[in-house]
């Protein structure tokens, strides 16, 4: 399949950009949505079905690990194709996951909806190389940053709703059933976003949505080569990947901290204290976007990452209450960390723009590193002490800021 001609983003009208942009936000909402269930899947498992701490993260594994296998075949079909096909490709993937686990609800199992997990998570994969690359080009390059700092908090927006429709619903007032009756309500759940999806699939094939030109996101006298000649991009890829692992872990095991380092806390109760963490997570995209306006996208990267090396150690040292509150706090400096790696990561990289954001997309599948071992660390431990591992991450992730992430030109 041949992708429409590309244009360069200064030849296509303010309102058409502005109209695409709208589009390839909405799609943001869509995975974020899907992103805030998981970790509240997760505890619903293991009361429902009774799996253990470290094989209840499976439900991640399945997550990430269709990122690091579908993103780069997505990014080559993306190139194939073009962004609006990529877009599309993606829902329809998404959609079919979502209805599987109609069927996985029934079964009462849990093999069928890590299986389910894995499907709905190829689509989402599909849909993040299109839409993280394509707000990257819609509009002037130095911009970038602040644009998928904007577009991730719409990702914030689906990850705050999304524990609190699965803490309501996935956590009733009394003793957890078992059993498929016990799934009714993620069945429920799954089939409106299905239909949803499918909806909004129809509107995005009927818009018009403008092939952008990687050229126009080329630095003049900038180096030749491959991508892979890149440090800032390979060192980017690399640093996503270990931050993904960070951020996934401590989503899968924040219930679980929340029950250990506050008494009396219920399972609804911590969803729900995820869900404020979740909102602080988007309140942090919003600051972070402002902020970027004033401070450089790799000095901000580098003081939130350093944040996070101090709270995680306060989380890891298991300590009532004030454990529980720093790692709301984490959540507020993981929030720019995403879009600020991905636009310092493909920063430059021309007509090999797609290809670096498949990377940088297939860089999610870090996401299946560290939570099994978390998970092990908070049978034998207790779930606080897991946090040493992200406090090492995020330590990464500051010298990538610091030191990594300039290109040749800025060294």
């Amino acid at each position: 399949m041949t992708p429409p001609l590309p244009v360069h983003a200064a030849e296509v009208p303010p309102r058409t950009l502005r109209i695409a942009l709208s589009f390839a936000i909405s799609l943001f909402f869509i995975w974020g949505l899907a992103y805030g269930l998981l970790d509240v899947l997760n505890k619903h498992f293991q009361d429902t079905l009774h799996v253990g701490t470290a094989e209840s993260t499976w439900l991640q594994v399945a997550y990430f690990g269709a990122y690091l296998v579908v993103s780069l075949p997505a990014g080559l079909w993306l190139s194939r194709a073009g962004y609006k096909i990529g877009i599309l490709t993606g829902l329809a993937i998404t959609a079919i996951g979502a209805f599987l686990f109609i069927p996985a609800a029934a079964t009462g199992a849990f093999l069928p909806f890590v299986l389910s997990m894995f499907v709905l998570a190829s689509g989402l994969a599909c849909l993040e190389t299109a839409a993280d690359s394509y707000v990257a080009v819609l509009g002037p390059p130095g911009q970038a940053s602040k644009r998928l700092n904007l577009a991730q908090s719409f990702n914030g927006l689906g990850t705050f709703i999304g524990p609190l429709i699965g803490g309501t619903l996935f956590f009733g007032g009394g003793a957890p059933g078992s059993g498929a009756g016990a799934h009714d309500n993620v069945r429920l759940i799954y089939a409106g976003i299905g239909i949803a999806i499918v909806v909004f699939a129809v509107f995005v094939a009927r818009a018009h949505l403008p092939e952008i030109s990687e050229d126009s996101h080329a630095v003049e006298g900038g180096r030749s080569g491959g991508i892979m000649a890149r440090r800032h991009f390979v060192l980017g890829v690399i640093t996503q990947a270990i931050y993904i692992g960070a951020q996934v872990g401590i989503g899968a095991l924040f219930i679980n901290v929340a029950l250990t380092t506050w008494s009396g806390l219920t399972p609804r109760g911590a969803a729900y204290l995820l869900s404020l963490a979740l909102a602080v997570y988007m309140l942090g995209r919003f600051a972070s976007t402002a902020l970027l306006a004033k401070v450089s996208p790799r000095r901000l990267l580098t003081l939130f990452a350093m944040a996070n090396v101090i709270l995680s150690i306060v989380v890891s040292a298991g300590i009532n209450k004030v454990s529980l509150i720093a790692m709301i706090g984490v959540f507020f400096f993981m929030s720019t960390m995403f879009p600020t790696i991905f636009a310092l990561g493909i920063r430059d990289l021309g007509k090999g723009a797609k290809r670096g954001a498949a990377a940088m997309v297939m860089a999610i599948g870090g996401g299946v590193a560290l939570p099994y071992p978390m998970g092990l660390l908070a049978e034998r431990y207790g779930s606080p002490v897991a946090f040493i591992l992200p406090a090492a991450a995020f330590l990464l992730v500051a010298l990538y800021g610091a030191k990594f992430a300039a290109t040749e030109d800025e060294r």
